[in-house]
């Protein structure tokens, strides 16, 4: 049964000059009082004892939520259309945005996707414990709404078995091979915290007078993560067998417009990521000439893992990392962008146990009492070299996702929470990262020993994105023009192999990358392709603008314009 209160009806904004705005806030609120978790990541103080109803309930609860407030906005939309269109450029794009997302939401649950949610990344435990990385620890009282909602986590495993059950009684299941992946890292959250378990690690940090009862809840949570375990492997496993690693083109093209925001043309796209590929692979042949002739980029960058900088240490790395974000934003502000004081502030941290490969980002609280944070998955290796990081955090933290994201937050009361919190689309966001990382080559800060390699690394993994991603869920074969690999279907082994052959990163990193493209249709296009609108709509308004084009100027507009999707991205931008 559904713990939330009954959501059918969106609450009431007042009367306004931004009634598409008032619409899209009223439904953040409602969704958040849903979704406790979302309370968190925003800074809103609903719920923070309470985790969202996972079960297919909850799902109810959400998918009569997004269709009252669609209701809502085709009024608002029909009383624009009679005044003769909207009141400014904001709110046209903020009732773009709000329907077109709520309507990509309503495909995506009518798939039945959330009763088969299976990722290393993305998935609700992933979810439910990632909260807790971003709630307040500094007082007894902090602690004891931390207590109140890991007590809460045992309920939460169970609804979301409930509808991994919901699912499975339809004949919806997650592949096997994302079921074990999620399997073997909820194992590692129970190996973790000195043994006892991720939950009962992170509560022993809480003040004594509350350690009893952070003690018991934090038991009752892992082994409840144990027994959700314990039933994929011994309960749900058995059924998914024969579920295919690919969804197929269907689901993949829902699951693409999820993230991109497009209805896209696969056959084109497929093709533009294998001349990416190529184009980027002989940029870093050319680059390994220069670092050590007569390698190739494989060669050069095995050479760079043994006799280009090291950091030693887990906390070493946190801190070199936290240093290349100050210089930046140091480096930056003023002279290709103007940041308010708030946005200047970002975290670099160490991800916990049992997490994905992937670094990856946080934003700050609406309020920044939370600031933005980069996250670095160790996994168990304390030996870092430097070079295949330096461009990855441009990407994670400045000028990359912390100075878009924060932006947005900053402006959440001019555009709405829904456009810079809520509404967000993979390759807006994404694309922009991939865009900061190429900026800071063209600025001229990739000049370290093997600085530039990492990022031509950087951007192969990217382009290889879209063509494993596209050609894993599909079912294409590997183009002719491949030397070793041509003609063979792109399955997730001959994915993995092709990935090792062109990166610099280990096969444990890119194995979890392949699982996370699997558990995750659509997503990982999102980053070149979003890139492409971002350096499209650069473009096009320097050619519109001519001599009077200021970077500077541009950077700051098109950092204020909120979540786009790929279908308005490049024409939006163009127009700065």
């Amino acid at each position: 049964m559904a713990r939330m209160t009954d959501m059918t009806q969106t609450s009431q904004p007042p009367a306004s000059g931004r009634p598409v705005r008032d619409v899209a806030d009223s439904y953040v609120t409602d969704l958040a009082e849903l979704n406790p978790i979302l309370a968190t990541m925003l800074g809103l103080p609903m719920g923070q004892d309470r985790l969202p109803d996972l079960s297919p309930a909850g799902q109810q609860a959400e998918d009569d939520l997004r269709d009252a407030t669609l209701a809502r906005l085709a009024e608002v939309e029909q009383a624009a259309a009679a005044n003769g269109g909207f009141a400014d450029d904001d709110e046209r794009r903020c009732a773009r945005l709000l329907r077109e997302r709520l309507e990509t939401a309503r495909a995506v649950s009518e798939a039945g996707d959330n009763l088969r949610a299976m990722s290393n990344i993305f998935g609700p435990p992933q979810r439910v414990r990632g909260t807790f990385l971003l709630m307040p620890t500094a007082t007894e009282q902090d602690w004891s709404v931390i207590a109140r909602r890991i007590s809460a986590v045992p309920a939460a495993m169970a609804e979301h078995r409930a509808s991994l059950t919901e699912g499975a009684k339809r004949g919806l299941y997650a592949a096997p091979r994302q079921v074990e992946t999620v399997a073997g890292q909820l194992a590692d959250w129970q190996a973790s915290g000195t043994g006892k378990g991720w939950f009962s690690g992170f509560a022993a940090a809480g003040p004594d007078a509350l350690q009893a009862e952070l003690d018991r809840v934090g038991a009752a949570a892992d082994a409840s993560v144990g027994d959700l375990r314990n039933w994929l492997l011994t309960d749900y496993l058995p059924g998914a067998a024969g579920t295919p690693d690919g969804v197929g083109a269907d689901r993949y093209r829902v699951g693409a417009k999820r993230w991109n925001g497009a209805n896209l043309d696969l056959t084109e796209a497929y093709e533009w990521g294998w001349s990416q590929y190529q184009e980027i692979l002989a940029q870093m042949n050319r680059q390994a000439a220069k670092i050590l002739p007569g390698s190739d980029a494989a060669q050069a960058m095995r050479y760079l893992d043994e006799h280009s900088e090291v950091v030693e240490g887990v906390e070493e790395i946190r801190t070199r990392l936290q240093q290349l974000m100050d210089e930046a934003m140091s480096n930056l502000d003023g002279t290709h962008f103007d940041l308010a004081d708030p946005i200047k502030v970002v975290e670099a941290r160490i991800a916990p146990p049992g997490s994905a490969a992937a670094p990856y980002y946080t934003g700050p609280s609406q309020d920044f009492t939370r600031p933005g944070r980069t996250w670095l998955p160790t996994l168990g290796k304390t030996s870092f070299p430097l070079w295949g990081l330096i461009s990855t955090w441009y990407h994670e933290g400045v000028p990359g996702h912390h100075l878009q994201l924060a932006q947005w937050r900053y402006l959440s009361s001019q555009l709405s929470v829904y456009q810079t919190a809520v509404g967000g689309v993979s390759a807006c966001s994404e694309g922009w990262a991939l865009y900061a990382e190429r900026l800071m080559d063209e600025l001229g800060y990739l000049e370290l020993p093997g600085a530039r390699m990492g990022y031509l690394d950087a951007q192969l993994m990217r382009a290889i994105r879209v063509v494993i991603d596209i050609g894993m869920h599909l079912s294409l074969t590997v183009p002719a023009d491949s030397p070793k690999f041509a003609g063979q279907v792109w399955t997730p082994e001959v994915a993995l192999d092709f990935f090792e052959a062109h990166s610099g990163r280990g096969r444990e990193f890119l194995a979890s990358e392949v699982v996370r493209y699997l558990g995750a249709p659509g997503q990982a296009i999102s980053y070149k392709l979003g890139e492409r609108g971002w350096l499209a709509g650069r473009e096009a308004a320097r050619a519109a603008r001519g001599a009077d084009f200021d970077l500077k100027s541009w950077h700051m507009a098109a950092l204020s314009l909120g979540a786009l999707g790929l279908d308005d991205l490049a024409e939006e931008l163009a127009q700065l």
